[in-house]
């Protein structure tokens, strides 16, 4: 089971904050509990691996089924929560290089998350000779860079297979009942899968929105769900038994002691998506009010030679969490060198995972001496139970940590700031008088 550890903690925080900080903690677990806190309507997730929608699950399973027999390719069209859970997960458990290893589930395309001509084209022209089916992932149908892609990978499947064939092999996410994605689902005949009411986007990887590419990729999206329940069930008990717990509250001390920036670590380059699923989970959550920490992430051993002369020796603003996911699925060793010119012969027999945890371990000493405080989330390993537990467990951290800075950790809406500015300068209807304003700002 997944374990929260802290190293040389009392150099940073000598003073005891558990008992302290306990009454606050509890009521943050209550409004989770009891969705009675601000966002309170948004809090579906925390109980959802028990109670989710068993029959919408099993056409999950029936779909990423169908897409497996007759498609080459699932080109995923969403933005933010709508993919980064979905990418990290199968990243994590599947290999980054996944679409270049021979296997026998379809290739995984990530489109509609910007806003490249080059970068859509590629997967446009990576799927025009394979059949491909579609998974378009949006509670409105509105939101920009997936509307847009959508309109071209559409179209893409309709020159190749007929309206009525390209019908077959789309499959929309969205809203259970309105909006303008739901309504072109309904009036094409495309099957749908529901965005949940009360489970924001942040929050969503274990609904529909991750578990049908999951499930296309091939991870066992019950063995997913059963580790997040698991974590769900020790959530539920208001002590620093829950790890959760002990988390949250280490975060929010180094918070209160002057600590800015949270690291999130690994040493595992398979991770990379899993710490952009969490950058936005943990930055739309908290950064507001101006409060929270600014969080970033880094990707060990590899920036350890471009970062970690900051980390070592810069400005003293942040903290380390280091995620340790356990040993590697193979067991590489270094071989022995006659000559020995990299005098590396002395390594010769060991794994690459000693050499690893050697390395994480000198990091950690480094670290924590030159003033930056370490967290380690020990992970169960990289199986699709752990990552469930590793999901609900940041998930569940991350609703507690919101209502101890006492903000709305479900809303964002500072998101919104950005959008209206680009909707005047694109011209788009009733943003006329703002346009000239923004426009008049930009060519002073």
């Amino acid at each position: 089971m997944l374990d929260v550890k802290l190293f040389e903690m009392k150099a940073f925080l000598p003073m005891p904050y558990e008992e302290a900080l306990s009454p606050r903690l509890k009521l943050a677990h209550e409004k989770l509990q009891k969705g009675s806190g601000a966002g309170g309507e948004f809090t579906g997730w925390v109980h959802l691996p028990r109670e989710y929608d068993k029959e919408e699950f099993a056409r999950i399973e029936a779909a990423a089924s169908r897409i497996q027999s007759h498609s080459k390719a699932l080109v995923v069209i969403g933005i933010g929560g709508s993919y980064l859970g979905a990418r990290g997960v199968i990243d994590c458990l599947c290999s980054p290089n996944y679409n270049l290893k021979k296997k026998q589930t379809p290739n995984v395309y990530f489109v509609g998350n910007g806003l490249s001509s080059d970068a859509l084209q590629e997967v446009l022209d990576l799927v025009a000779a394979e059949d491909f089916s579609v998974n378009v992932i949006s509670k409105s149908g509105t939101t920009t860079e997936p509307a847009v892609a959508f309109r071209f990978f559409r179209a893409a499947l309709e020159r190749k297979y007929g309206k009525e064939g390209a019908r077959a092999r789309i499959y929309a996410t969205t809203d259970k009942s309105r909006g303008a994605l739901k309504s072109l689902a309904d009036a094409e005949g495309w099957e749908t899968f529901v965005v949940p009411d009360d489970v924001g986007g942040r929050y969503s990887v274990l609904t529909a929105v991750g578990l049908l590419p999951i499930a296309v990729a091939g991870v066992d999206i019950r063995a997913l769900m059963d580790g997040a329940a698991q974590m769900m069930a020790l959530c539920a008990e208001a002590s620093y038994e829950c790890p959760a717990w002990r988390y949250a509250a280490i975060r929010y001390e180094l918070y209160r002691a002057g600590r800015s920036v949270e690291l999130l670590a690994c040493y595992d380059p398979a991770f990379r998506f899993m710490s952009e699923w969490w950058k936005q989970l943990y930055g739309e959550s908290e950064g507001k009010e101006g409060k929270g920490l600014f969080p970033a992430s880094v990707d060990f051993t590899a920036d350890l030679h471009s970062m970690g002369q900051y980390i070592q020796e810069g400005k003293r603003l942040m903290f380390e969490t280091v995620v340790r996911l356990g040993p590697s699925d193979c067991r590489l060793c270094v071989p022995m060198d006659t000559s020995d010119g990299d005098g590396l012969n002395f390594l010769a027999g060991e794994s690459l995972d000693f050499i690893r945890d050697r390395a994480m371990e000198g990091t950690l000493l480094a670290h924590t001496e030159g003033g930056v405080p370490n967290i380690i989330v020990e992970a169960g390993g990289k199986t699709a139970e752990a990552l469930g537990q590793l999901i609900y467990f940041f998930e569940y951290a991350c609703g507690l940590s919101g209502y101890l800075l006492d903000v709305n950790p479900f809303n964002q809406p500072g998101v919104e700031a950005y959008k209206k500015n680009m909707f005047a300068l694109l011209g788009k209807p009733g943003y006329e008088d703002q346009k000239a304003v923004l426009e008049a700002k930009l060519h002073k």
